[in-house]
């Protein structure tokens, strides 16, 4: 364990951010999850609704430096491919 203070402060730092990045990706697996379960079921009002929420979801956790900007794209994609198959 470090002993120098402004180690120890990057220490807390970084869980702090390590924390609120994993909030943001969990999060966007959620709402894949309930973009999959909405085409699932065969409601396109809901599927679509989903899919708008999922894409907000990505493109904050890109902006804020928790995806990639490569991985965002590719998530937006991937969202927008489940979502043609509710029709």
């Amino acid at each position: 364990m470090a002993n120098i203070a402004s180690q120890l402060k990057r220490i807390h730092r970084s869980e702090r951010e390590r924390q609120q990045n994993r909030m943001y990706t969990s999060q966007v697996r959620t709402y894949f999850r309930r973009l999959g379960a909405a085409v699932e079921s065969g409601d396109a009002a809901a599927a679509e609704a989903e899919h708008r929420k999922l894409d907000s979801r990505i493109e904050r956790a890109v902006q804020v430096g928790a995806l990639h900007r490569n991985n965002g794209a590719r998530k937006k994609s991937q969202a927008a491919r489940i979502r043609a198959r509710a029709g």
